[in-house]
């Protein structure tokens, strides 16, 4: 394995660079060993060069259709598999989908990620889907979706139809994927990737961290991501979320200080990439995301809850942006910063005053009926 200084001091003269597709592990294991605070400072570094580092792009996750899902994924609520209390849905009404986006848009968010618990979408479906994605766009967001599998010919239907990114996960590495997953394989994923990158539309990928992998898993991760050509515009890092009746219900909980190492790592990997702190964000403190922040993530989902688990309330979020000095990132398609902002400071002015008025009735209740 390279020495981690002078991997850090070859870094340091390229930190600009054009992105590299060619990184080998053990360079990629050399980042991950170095001192916290230098791996921070160089990931900070590539950061900067690229992006405003006191922006954050904001999405929000809807769940179209939840629940059995014929793929064994050992980490998921929604597989078949597992008995995790979550009850199988139809695939939601157009006009709901369309009023969460809106909803979603009018609390700040740039794009509007739409998630259904499929192996693949059947073409019954996929008509309804297409008019969402339609619907969804016409607001003036970005569009996402996680359908599972496609083919080149639903891709092609889904970027006609003005789908601006298509989420599909590696999860970990080639060499511990079977272990979490059967009923799919690492080709399968590769190749909805390709036929993704095929219909012109942009890349979503990234993995799973805390599944009970080794640390070379989660450099074996990246390299496939800083594979793929281009780098995927967006990496969701998500933090494994323990559901009972999973079968990583039990699994050893990863450091926090490791996940933070990958954002960096994955940052200075993928230097001009959207880095998205995704799911696990419930049980981190301030402390853990302000670090992830710093590291070089700067996407977020913004809400209640990601699919079927549940995320920071949304005043939690505007609170920690206003503690850190950050701001929604602007993006051509959707509200600018200043309509974000005002659209924050109306939301926390409309929630005191729903607030003064709860607590005005339930002292009028106190008095009346002392």
């Amino acid at each position: 394995m390279p020495d981690a200084t002078s991997t850090a001091d070859s870094f340091t003269l390229a930190a600009s660079a054009q992105a590299r597709h060619d990184w080998a592990i053990d360079e990629i294991e050399a980042l991950f060993a170095l001192p916290f605070n230098d791996l921070l400072f160089h990931a900070q570094r590539v950061h900067r060069t690229h992006f405003d580092p006191n922006a954050v792009q904001v999405s929000t996750l809807l769940s179209i259709k939840t629940g059995a899902c014929p793929e064994d994924c050992k980490y998921c609520p929604q597989s078949g598999h597992y008995n995790t209390g979550l009850g199988k849905e139809k695939l939601l009404e157009i006009e709901k989908v369309v009023e969460q986006a809106l909803a979603a848009r009018e609390a700040g968010a740039s794009r509007f990620c739409m998630g259904a618990a499929w192996k693949s979408p059947r073409d019954k479906d996929l008509g309804a889907v297409l008019e969402m994605v339609r619907r969804v766009k016409a607001l003036g967001l970005e569009t996402c979706m996680t359908l599972g599998m496609v083919d080149n010919d639903q891709a092609g239907r889904l970027a006609e139809a003005g789908l601006d990114y298509y989420n599909h996960n590696l999860d970990t590495s080639p060499e511990f994927y079977s272990e979490i997953i059967t009923t799919r394989t690492y080709a399968d994923r590769l190749e909805t990737l390709g036929h993704v990158r095929e219909a012109g539309m942009k890349v979503c990928s990234g993995g799973i961290l805390g599944m009970g992998e080794a640390p070379r898993d989660r450099a074996a991760l990246l390299q496939q991501l800083v594979r793929l050509e281009p780098h995927p515009e967006s990496v969701p890092i998500n933090m494994l979320v323990k559901i009972p009746g999973t079968p990583l219900e039990h699994v050893e909980d990863l450091d926090p200080v490791e996940f933070i190492r990958a954002i960096a790592v994955a940052r200075i990997l993928m230097p001009t990439s959207h880095v998205r702190l995704s799911a696990g964000r419930e049980h981190m403190n301030e402390s853990t995301q302000a670090l992830a922040f710093l590291a070089g993530a700067n996407s977020i989902f913004y809400g209640e809850r990601l699919l079927t688990t549940a995320n920071p309330q949304a005043e939690r979020d505007r609170a920690l942006f206003a503690k850190l000095g950050l701001h929604p990132e602007q993006r051509d398609t959707c509200v600018d910063d200043d309509r974000a902002q005002a659209i924050v400071e109306t939301d926390l002015s409309r929630q005191a005053a729903q607030q003064a008025a709860a607590l005005a009735t339930e002292l009028t209740y106190d008095v009346s009926g002392a």
